[in-house]
């Protein structure tokens, strides 16, 4: 029989950083029935996909190595866990380290200043004051990090806090207990910082738990309305919104009218007003009016929880620069303690140097020997660029994609529902015969309200935008497959049809042909009113292009990248919405697998390629291409599901911006790794020419991580003020 995988989430509030990442990962890889591990270090979460009918064998393996693991409470629930693996106690606020950790790391401070400052005024380091005042600055500060140090021992894990306790026990032990004492509490102040520093990441991804809010007013049966929380609303139920308020679930509006500020989900810049029929998402605002919405989606299965758990899935996946940093960690790592063991026993050996300085020098590259800048820095820089994003309204699915969009070299992009809106709307009305305007379109409309084809619908559209007169009441009303409609109004005879149907009636002209010929040339529908023998108008019907389509080709262009565009309908209408916007390269009447032909020949040409489409139709595209983008991905699951980016607004410009963020992601991620290896690199060299000390060596370690962090985090800029 098999086994069921399950999947367990914990909340670890000292679980921050990629050293308790590979501790837990080596201690549960010996739990037999594991069989996946997801660390999400920004919300302290782990996720373990496991077959075990007893959870307890992964509690007690994770209590084993000091990690103190709590149920999770939903995709959010760890996103609210703050305070620093130093202590456990309550945080002086929502975010920060807890008042006794402050309150240790001054007295720790104090103590170790006097041990320095005794030792300075000429007291021996070995004198009992001295002493005291040292191991009183250790036990306050460095607790935590040598109980951990202890654990790692025991688990045979060179990390940080094995490599500090040995080097700070080591200076003990040769005399040195001001600068052990000084290194310690260093080390624990740096490391709160760092903390500190982090949790800005953590909070960007945080921030889109707290867009939604956590009641909803709701009509009970009895008509009657309640505030009740958000969660135990469910789908169906009608909410009320207020203007001013932030709106709790997805919905589509039933009455009333307002704007709404969809930035949070979409990331479009102006408020977007909302009717009877409209969808509303959770977590945007309501700018002005007052509406009532139908609830279509629970707490947990919103657009927004959808994005939140996107966001998590995405930064727990590892980037390939992420992989090659953890290897390298791996490697150089166990190399530099190697190195520090031949430092502390071969010059004393065949040198007759002293064991002290060889041992003092030993301990200063075991220090340096940390790798945690260098393993810290992708971790942040890809969860700000993720996060940046998502605020933008583009969802990246992971690092992989988020990396790969630096090499795109081709576009291809779907017309209908993608460059254009996907449905047909009035666009010409040409009076033949020198009747209004209106009075022809309310004729048509009058005729076309009985037909339910896409351009009987947008004939009476049109006329329903700028009525001033009623429809006409239409008698013996029959379709015509494939060429329209006729019906009889005020006793006259009408047709309303394509060009075939005008022809079969003898009704062609010249002067109608070149209507005809000249609406059809620019991509467009032409249908034709006619009363018995005498041809009334021509109504123009198109699908209109989406706005900024021309600004998007033009961006992508001017960042190199190739754009075509693959559609499966007629060439006509292909060239002509592809003129407007600027695309030379178009393939038109392509069924799906066409589509996946026409992505391996961009392929071939170009390199990395793109496909743009609307995440459903286009999917095996999509799977095809290097990154697949799905377009107004907002309250559309398969979407978001579908593809490897969904744009959550139909907004192309965004393409361009997505390249530049992750141009400037990798930029990022290259100035880190050479940021941290250079100073490695530079005190490496000094410890081995004796002229680094301990404290200087720590200074560079956690310098070089706070360093790296503050690089990353400008990431979590908005990604629209990259270029346009």
């Amino acid at each position: 029989m098999e086994s069921i995988v399950k999947q367990s989430v914990y909340l670890i509030t000292n679980m921050d950083c990629p050293t308790e990442e590979a501790l837990i990962r080596k201690r549960l890889a010996r739990v037999p029935g594991v069989e996946r591990l997801a660390f999400d270090l920004f919300a302290r979460r782990l996720t373990v996909n496991h077959t075990l009918g007893d959870e307890q064998p992964i509690v007690g393996a994770l209590r084993e190595i000091g990690m103190d693991p709590a149920p999770a409470r939903g995709p959010g629930a760890a996103g609210h866990a703050q305070g620093h693996d130093h202590d456990h106690d309550h945080a002086d606020g929502e975010h920060g380290v807890a008042r006794r950790t402050w309150v240790l790391m001054t007295v720790a401070g104090l103590a170790a200043l006097g041990s320095e400052a005794l030792a300075w005024s000429g007291a021996s380091e070995r004198s009992p004051a001295v002493i005291a005042l040292a191991v009183l600055a250790m036990l306050a500060a460095g607790l935590p990090t040598l109980r951990k140090g202890w654990i790692a021992l025991r688990s045979f894990t060179l990390n940080i806090n094995f490599l500090m306790s040995v080097a700070v026990l080591g200076a003990a032990a040769i005399g040195q207990w001001p600068e052990a004492a000084m290194v310690l509490v260093l080390f624990s102040l740096a490391e709160l910082i760092e903390s500190l520093s982090l949790q800005r990441a953590g909070d960007a991804i945080r921030s889109l738990l707290a867009l939604a809010p956590q009641t909803a007013t709701v009509r009970l049966p009895g008509g009657e309305w309640r505030e009740i929380d958000a969660a135990e609303v469910q789908p169906g139920q009608t909410v009320r919104v207020r203007p001013g308020e932030r709106i709790a679930l997805d919905g589509v509006v039933v009455s009333g009218a307002s704007s709404v500020n969809q930035a949070p989900i979409t990331g479009e810049s102006l408020p977007v007003d909302k009717g009877a029929g409209d969808a509303v998402f959770a977590g945007t605002v309501n700018e002005r009016g007052s509406f009532e919405f139908r609830v279509t989606a629970g707490a947990t299965d919103t657009t927004l929880a959808h994005i939140i758990r996107s966001v998590h899935e995405a930064q727990s996946r590892r980037a390939p620069v992420q992989r090659f940093v953890d290897r390298f960690a791996r490697r150089y790592t166990p190399a530099v303690v190697a190195v520090a063991a031949l430092v502390a026993v071969l010059p004393p050996l065949l040198l007759a140097v002293p064991f002290a300085a060889s041992l003092y020098k030993a301990l200063v590259l075991l220090v340096i020997a940390c790798p945690c800048a260098l393993v810290i820095s992708t971790p942040v820089t890809i969860v700000s660029a993720l996060a940046a994003a998502a605020r933008g309204g583009i969802l990246i699915k992971g690092g992989v994609h988020l990396e790969n969009g630096r090499l795109l070299k081709a576009v291809a992009i779907d017309k209908t529902g993608t460059l254009t809106h996907g449905r047909p709307v009035l666009t010409d009305v040409v009076a033949l015969a020198g009747r209004p305007q209106g009075e022809l379109l309310q004729i048509a409309a009058s005729i076309d309200v009985h037909s339910e084809h896409p351009v009987a619908a947008a004939i009476v559209a049109g006329w329903q935008d700028g009525a001033d007169r009623p429809l006409c009441a239409a008698s013996s009303f029959e379709a015509l497959a494939g060429r329209g409609a006729k019906a009889v109004l005020g006793g006259r005879p009408y047709h309303l049809g394509n060009h075939r149907l005008i022809e079969e009636l003898g009704l062609c002209s010249r002067e109608i042909e070149a209507v005809l010929e000249g609406l059809e040339r620019q991509g467009k529908t032409a249908v034709v009113l006619a009363c018995g023998q005498e041809p009334l108008a021509v109504f123009g019907i198109a699908d209109t292009l989406r706005g900024h389509g021309f600004d998007a080709v033009r961006a992508l262009r001017a960042r190199g990248v190739h754009v075509a565009m693959l559609t499966g309908d007629n060439e006509v209408t292909a060239r002509a919405i592809a003129t407007q916007v600027g695309i030379a390269e178009v393939r038109a009447n392509l069924l799906p697998q066409d589509k996946l032909a026409a992505i391996d020949a961009l392929r071939e040409r170009h390199g990395a390629v793109a496909m743009v489409g609307d995440g459903i139709n286009d999917a095996p595209a999509l799977a095809r291409a290097t990154i697949g983008f799905a377009m107004g991905a907002a309250g559309t699951d398969a979407a978001i599901e579908a593809a490897d980016v969904a744009l959550m607004d139909d907004d192309l410009r965004k393409l361009p911006r997505f390249i530049d963020l992750s141009r400037r992601t990798w930029r990022v991620l290259w100035q880190n790794i050479a940021i941290a290896l250079g100073i490695k690199a530079v005190f490496f060299a000094l410890a081995l020419a004796g002229a680094a000390t301990l404290w200087m060596a720590v200074f560079a370690d956690v310098g070089a991580s706070l360093i790296v962090v503050a690089n990353g985090l400008r990431l979590l800029g908005e990604p629209g003020r990259h270029g346009d």
